[in-house]
């Protein structure tokens, strides 16, 4: 299995693209199932979400809207318990069904704190839609509609997620070397 080393970490290969794109694939059809004759607005949360965003609207069959909204939590290799909102939402969710775009949801802090903001905007349905998800991890309690993977609560780089500002280019997912 390769390694690979970003800033003063070691990273194994944990997930291939095949096995990534595999899954896109899955929650796609779910989607597109779903949400057939409806146009969802597709909120994807920002930095890490971006290839998934994008890899994920390719599959859909659907008419759909996909908008951006930066949140964050992270810093270095954990979480620093505060979520900073970066960039707003500057679309109209009254009467829309929405789907949010996660990379990985681990503690659930960041969406526990962004979804009543979404909520109060007076949307007809709410679906959060995750590539990654760490159940040992999550704190605070939340309905994920789609799911990719769920895996251990172990650090990750890669197809989007970080680690100080590298390694979201890379194709495959990477689990840190302790």
């Amino acid at each position: 299995m390769p390694q690979i080393k970003v800033h003063d970490k070691t990273f194994d290969t944990f997930l291939s693209e095949l096995e990534i794109h595999n899954q896109i694939k899955r929650i796609a059809q779910e989607i597109n199932k779903d949400f057939a004759g409806k146009r969802p607005l597709f909120i994807a949360i920002l930095n890490g979400s971006f290839m998934f965003a994008s890899d994920l609207f390719k599959e859909l069959t659907i008419e759909a809207e996909v908008c951006f909204i930066k949140l964050a939590s992270y810093k270095g290799i954990k979480s620093t318990g505060q979520v900073v909102t970066s960039i707003g939402l500057d679309v109209s969710l009254k009467g829309r069904d929405v789907i949010i775009i996660e990379d990985i949801v681990d503690t659930g802090k960041t969406l526990s704190e962004f979804l009543p903001q979404i909520e109060n905007q007076g949307p007809s349905s709410i679906k959060i839609a995750t590539l990654l998800h760490k159940p040992e991890a999550l704190i605070f309690p939340l309905h994920l509609d789609y799911i990719g993977f769920s895996v251990a609560n172990k650090f990750l780089l890669g197809y989007g997620l970080d680690y100080d500002g590298l390694g979201r280019n890379l194709k495959e997912i990477f689990q840190l070397v302790e």
